[in-house]
């Protein structure tokens, strides 16, 4: 049978419409049908963080490389679990004054197991060690709690997380003493997640506060994340063998979700003013104006 020109163009239509329509699948509507969902937007598939805190992890990374000194940066999510760390993050580093968070964890574990009673003038220590960082306080408790053989501190700061802790001689007669040590990075987010995560209620919420509330002398650091990220942290500085260190950890977000840890050293290519103004950059470039 022979078409006319319309007929055939109708025939080939409807051939073509028949073949479509056996091909498709209820997956293949259109979403202008509204019956399909935009899709989601990107994620970085493995990394556990949203693409965007990965694209700040990578600006906070490219910044420190053209800082003086080396630095060490992990970023650990409590929620997920995920965690960051740029190539230093390894590094052994003078702990300078963070250790003194360590210290104020043993103290509190000690005292709940019955080993120790801390008096009011000692929990008076404590507050000035974490608001002010003050090294005198530091010292009367370090002198009054670290057992004949110097030892008590040391002995139990790896179950804080500070598992590559090494006290350095030869710099004072009483050794160990907590000025003189030095710890990496990852250290230092294994404490604090070991202060958020594993401390009884009371003591965690007493630690918050209290590096909520810091002095001005150290709010800089994890400081840098501004008033919407709710920061808390311990900071140190210090001059040492091979040049300043300074160092900051401590927590932003909501319930102290993400721990960040910076520790910069300098190795003699700059001094304070330097590497405070790189580790506040650091968290100021991962994690300002990212709340709120």
């Amino acid at each position: 049978m022979r078409f006319g020109r319309s007929a055939r163009v109708v025939a080939f239509l409807a051939a073509a419409l028949a073949v479509l329509g056996g091909c498709a699948s209820s997956d293949d509507v259109s979403p202008a049908a509204g019956s399909r969902e935009a899709p989601p937007p990107a994620e970085c598939s493995g990394t556990g963080f949203p693409c965007d805190l990965r694209d700040r992890f990578a600006a906070a990374d490219e910044y420190v490389s053209d800082r003086p000194g080396t630095t060490g940066i992990v970023v650990h999510d409590l929620r997920t679990g995920a965690v960051w760390q740029n190539s230093h993050a390894g590094d052994p580093t003078w702990t300078a004054s963070t250790i003194k968070l360590a210290m104020v964890v043993d103290l509190f574990t000690r005292s709940r197991s019955g080993a120790l009673t801390l008096t009011g003038e000692d929990r008076a220590l404590i507050h000035a060690m974490l608001r002010t960082s003050d090294d005198d306080a530091a010292d009367t408790l370090w002198y009054r709690y670290a057992g004949a053989d110097h030892r008590a501190f040391n002995d139990n700061f790896p179950r804080y997380g500070l598992t590559s802790l090494h006290a350095e001689s030869g710099y004072t007669e009483y050794f160990p003493y907590w000025g003189f040590q030095k710890c990496t990075p990852l250290d230092l987010d294994r404490l604090m997640t070991y202060v958020l995560t594993k401390l009884p209620a009371g003591e965690r919420s007493y630690l918050v506060k209290e590096l909520r509330t810091v002095a001005p002398v150290q709010r800089w650091g994890v400081w840098g994340a501004g008033p919407a990220a709710h920061p808390g942290n311990k900071n140190g500085w210090s001059e040492e063998d091979g040049g300043w260190v300074m160092n900051t950890v401590g927590f932003v977000g909501e319930d102290e979700r993400y721990v960040l840890t910076v520790m910069n050293d300098l190795h003699g290519e700059g001094g304070y003013d330097a590497g405070r103004a790189t580790v506040t950059r650091v968290s100021a470039l991962i994690f300002g104006g990212y709340f709120g």
